[in-house]
């Protein structure tokens, strides 16, 4: 796919600002008699033929549209520049070596990875769960060390109440910007585990409510369930060593911080142990 077009003052806010807002667009300051601008018009067209329609070509011929080259403040030629969202992200100056040439291109290129991750986290933050874990798992089959992804294939499993499989995802997990979210899954997902081996009925009282917090996240019924290891934590702070506590900061990682139910029952937690 070969996505190239000459622009004007006339159609320059249509084929380049607002055509950035869904595709990057590279755009290419010239004039006929610069010769370095022709051989830069060559390998740009090459490159950007490569990412088959991901990014567009746009020429200026300044002498043409000279108030395109006054407004971006084009003080030489050839002059690159690269449009995202209706903005200059980038720019340079005359004909860089083929190597930075591709490098310019390459960083405005959408990455596959990236674009599925953030369909992934859009999931996540809807608790879309099974939908999440689809785009995760995909994503782990072209890269199954990513941490990102590891991560996100964790939450969605645990909020369907897979704590086995999120276990061992989180287990080992990798050093990277990811660990201390993985951390803070890692005792919910513990003890979900350890709900699931437990027999139906607990003799001790607060075992009870705490095996019933413990099953109702399982099941998705997670405003009860914080209910049950608050109840759990106002007759002890210190039960099972404060897990309860870690089981509920897990639950807010699950869910980020910005849902109702963190905001709501992180103050509460709040309040019953301080």
């Amino acid at each position: 796919m070969f996505n190239f077009v000459d622009v004007t003052e006339a159609d320059f806010e249509e084929e380049v600002l607002a055509y950035s807002q869904h595709t990057p667009v590279v755009v290419l300051f010239w004039a006929p008699w610069c010769k370095p601008c022709l051989a830069l018009r060559q390998l740009l067209e090459a490159l950007i033929q490569e990412t088959q329609g991901a990014l567009r070509l746009a020429r200026v011929n300044v002498d043409q549209s000279p108030n395109l080259a006054l407004r971006f403040g084009v003080r030489g030629l050839p002059a690159v520049m690269a449009f995202s969202r209706g903005m200059v992200v980038n720019r340079f100056q005359g004909t860089p070596p083929e190597a930075r040439v591709r490098d310019f291109i390459a960083r405005l290129t959408p990455n596959p990875a990236s674009l599925a991750l953030e369909k992934g986290a859009a999931m996540l933050e809807t608790q879309a769960w099974e939908e999440a874990e689809a785009v995760y798992r995909e994503i782990l089959t072209e890269q199954p060390d990513l941490p990102e992804a590891r991560l996100g294939l964790a939450k969605s499993l645990l909020g369907q109440g897979k704590a086995l499989e999120a276990l061992w995802l989180l287990q080992d997990f990798p050093a990277s910007r990811e660990y201390p979210a993985a951390m803070r899954l890692k005792p919910l997902a513990e003890a979900l585990v350890w709900a699931s081996e437990q027999p139906d009925f607990a003799e001790e009282p607060l075992e009870a409510i705490y095996l019933r917090a413990l099953r109702l996240i399982a099941q998705g019924n997670l405003p009860a369930a914080m209910d049950g290891l608050l109840e759990v934590l106002r007759a002890d702070k210190h039960y099972r060593d404060g897990l309860p506590k870690d089981v509920m900061l897990g639950l807010f990682e699950l869910l980020g911080d910005e849902h109702p139910l963190t905001r709501q029952y992180r103050q509460e937690l709040a309040s019953v142990l301080f």
